[in-house]
């Protein structure tokens, strides 16, 4: 196996055996669940480079994983599914999914979309970090440390931290996150910005109440140092 690991999450087991044999005839190292739960198991205890994730699954829908995975996994996930409707696919792509292709479909074309997927995750720069005093954000691993140790961040609160982060010492308005991180028709839900500012400097500051890295700049935004 010279390539790279791909977890398969689908409940078909003919779905699965089909992948199976055509991944690792191409050197892909391949490993297998059966439902959702398993699935986020395996990618947790061994991650791995690609995951191949199945929408219909018995315990959870594929866009509930793939939502949870979002939370810390940084690596691509194409979805694969019966369904082929625009909302559907928007929906997957929204929740962070890296590509979509419906089934049945071709092995070619399957196995074009992981070595490309594959390809632009190695093409990346490696060294891609961000440290902002005791912070360090891995761009690529999608991971933050703070004092050394990896704290655990929703796909929200990690996006909000990483625009902070690439505007540090800069005053970011209210409406200018809003619409960065929810979009423009949330341009003046300001309690969605306090709710998750909140929850992040739980995360981050020594003492959410006296924040050190995430400065309330009153009536405009914040700041972040």
């Amino acid at each position: 196996m010279n390539k790279a690991e791909i977890l398969i999450i689908d409940d078909e087991p003919q779905i699965r055996k089909l992948l199976q044999i055509n991944l690792e005839s191409n050197d892909y190292k391949v490993v297998q669940a059966r439902s959702g739960q398993e699935g986020l198991v395996l990618a947790a205890s061994h991650p791995p480079d690609l995951i191949l994730l199945d929408i219909g699954l018995p315990d959870k829908s594929g866009h509930q994983v793939l939502q949870e995975l979002r939370e810390w996994y940084g690596n691509p996930i194409i979805m694969l599914s019966v369904q082929n409707s625009e909302a559907d696919i928007v929906q997957a792509l929204d929740n962070g999914a890296t590509d979509y292709l419906s089934k049945p479909f071709r092995t070619g074309e399957l196995l074009a979309r992981i070595r490309s997927a594959i390809r632009r995750t190695q093409a990346a720069d490696n060294n891609s970090t961000i440290t902002c005093g005791d912070i360090e954000i891995d761009l690529i691993a999608r991971t933050v440390k703070k004092e050394e140790e990896y704290i655990k961040l929703t796909a929200t609160e990690y996006n909000l931290l990483i625009l902070f982060a690439k505007n540090e010492g800069k005053v970011l308005t209210h409406q200018y996150l809003l619409k960065e991180i929810w979009g423009y028709s949330y341009r003046t839900e300001t309690q969605y910005l306090r709710v998750f500012v909140g929850t992040l400097r739980k995360k981050i500051e020594e003492n959410p109440n006296n924040p050190q890295h995430i400065i309330t700049e009153s009536g405009v935004g914040y700041r972040f140092q």
